[in-house]
């Protein structure tokens, strides 16, 4: 129920909505507006990075993942809806908010992602987890359909109507997380410590050569997320200004999406547990390298539909596929620890990923084909750093 929520946000404000909407209504299509958003995106990403180990250590030695949980949950919810005051020209407050609400909703996600190993054994966390992304892009593409019909509905032009957008997302995640709070228990138990939070994560990094397999994977996510952080923040972006798609058309564009995706992330996690996690995932990354070549030359809408959906499949069964490794070889008794390391290398991706785009945009006369090839090379790069990983010599050591 927490993906099925929390979709909601990702779908609407980061990929289908606001980010095309600020683009070309709040900064008035500028030719700085892509790396603009994608600034703003990347500093919430380094506040997530800074502060998610110390959150995840936090939250195992006080068995607190649940009342954490809440806490980001509430102040994602509340920066969302204040989202819905941003008028053209509101440039600082839009990305004040923008990077607010995106810094609360990260948080909660490295949290959510820690009760995986409470909910599912060693044999199924590649379907469990893939469950759960699938139900995420059923919630997004709720989300997305609510905010479509009121588009369609009202008559109102953007700059009236994406506001109230705003305001449906943040309602829509408010009441679907409701029963994660009411049903979900706590199950881990508080660990007597006195060791600072810092502490912990400080020897985590020392140990790591115990954890080599684990600390190649998460390099190895740092890069291909980099890419799929691109492609979720500026696919909207990318529709309307190569591909000339007005909102509806994109908004129609991304509810299709969802579905892929969510059968992606749903038929994929038994695939995973089936072949097995790193090639699984393998497949998934030589799927997303054809998806940018088919989406750099597309130069009409059937190829950039094709792209896109191909797109929908790798996402879903990628993003499920990389948070079930990172539940299998963590150790059981330090799962919001590290937890928090996924998020920090997710959120080291998002970094620069986003940027890499926008950057290319700004220094190549708005090239946004260019921008798509050069992101693109961070999946190559992924799939490299697969070689090498043992999945069950990793497994071994963290149960050690």
């Amino acid at each position: 129920m927490y993906d099925f929520a929390n979709s909601g946000y990702t779908t609407v404000v980061i990929t289908a909505v606001f980010g095309a909407y600020f683009v070309a209504v709040v900064a008035g299509a500028k030719p700085w507006a892509t790396f603009a958003w994608t600034a703003a995106l990347s500093v919430s990403y380094a506040l997530i990075l800074l502060t998610a180990p110390l959150i995840g250590a936090w939250a195992d030695a006080h068995a607190a993942k649940k009342e954490l949980l809440l806490f980001s949950t509430v102040g994602c919810v509340f920066f969302t809806a204040l989202l819905a005051l941003v008028s053209p020209g509101e440039i600082a407050l839009a990305l004040a908010l923008i990077a607010a609400s995106n810094y609360f909703f990260g948080t909660g996600e490295n949290l959510i992602a820690a009760f995986l190993p409470e909910l599912a054994d060693s044999r199924a966390m590649g379907r469990v987890s893939g469950w759960g992304w699938a139900f995420g892009y059923l919630g997004g593409l709720a989300a997305l359909g609510l905010c479509l019909f009121y588009l369609t509905s009202s008559g109102e032009e953007a700059r009236r109507a994406v506001p109230v957008t705003m305001l449906i997302t943040a309602g829509f995640f408010a009441v679907a997380a409701t029963p994660t709070f009411l049903f979900l228990r706590e199950r881990a138990q508080p660990q007597p410590s006195f060791e600072h939070p810092w502490v912990r994560v400080a020897q985590t990094l020392r140990d790591a050569r115990k954890y080599s397999d684990l600390r190649r994977f998460l390099v190895c996510i740092v890069f291909y997320q980099a890419g799929i952080t691109a492609v979720i923040s500026l696919a909207a972006i990318y529709a309307e200004q190569v591909m000339k798609f007005t909102m509806q058309q994109t908004i129609t564009l991304i509810l299709v999406v969802n579905v892929t995706a969510a059968a992606g992330a749903f038929g994929f996690g038994y695939v995973q547990d089936a072949i097995g996690h790193v090639r699984a995932l393998a497949i998934t990354l030589a799927g997303w390298i054809v998806m940018v070549c088919v989406a750099g030359f597309s130069r009409d809408v059937i190829s950039f539909w094709i792209a896109a959906n191909l797109a929908g499949l790798c996402m879903g069964s990628s993003q499920a596929a990389g948070r079930a490794v990172v539940g299998y070889l963590a150790p059981p008794a330090r799962l919001a620890e590290f937890f928090g390391l996924w998020g920090l290398a997710v959120k080291a991706a998002s970094l620069f990923g986003p940027l890499t785009y926008g950057a290319v945009t700004w220094l190549f006369a708005g090239n946004h084909r260019l921008a798509i090839f050069a992101t693109g090379l961070y999946f190559v790069i992924g799939l490299a750093l697969l070689r090498g990983i043992d999945i069950e010599r990793g497994r071994r050591h963290a149960l050690a």
